[in-house]
């Protein structure tokens, strides 16, 4: 009788483990060394993402926002529309929390060059 118990408890925390909103896409993505700066920075994770706790934040190399608007959270995707951005780099840092409340998180940089 106990081991039914221990596979039932088993599966449901491998079940819970996938109850994560893990960032699949960035756009621009982390390292890009691009020519043209970017009109939006779009992130899109592997389950949807509850509005309300997830977000994202652009800035500068001396820390200011870049971001035009308020951040667009949608299903598994956030979007915020870019001011005009001059060359140099720009650090990334979001987190997002699925509907089940887990919180992933995560930063990386990108550069725009002449």
């Amino acid at each position: 009788m106990k081991i039914p118990v221990l596979i039932a408890l088993l599966s449901l925390t491998a079940g819970s483990a996938w109850a994560h909103a893990f960032l699949r896409h960035a756009d621009p993505g982390a390292g890009a060394q691009l020519k043209a700066p970017p009109k939006q920075l779009t992130l899109t994770f592997s389950e949807a993402l509850e509005p309300a706790f997830s977000g994202v934040s652009v800035t500068d190399a001396e820390g200011r926002d870049v971001a035009a608007n308020a951040v667009q959270v949608s299903a598994a995707t956030m979007i915020v529309a870019l001011k005009p951005l001059a060359q140099g780099t720009y650090h990334v840092a979001w987190h997002a929390v699925s509907p089940d409340t887990h919180r992933t998180d995560g930063k990386y940089s990108f550069a725009i060059k002449p």
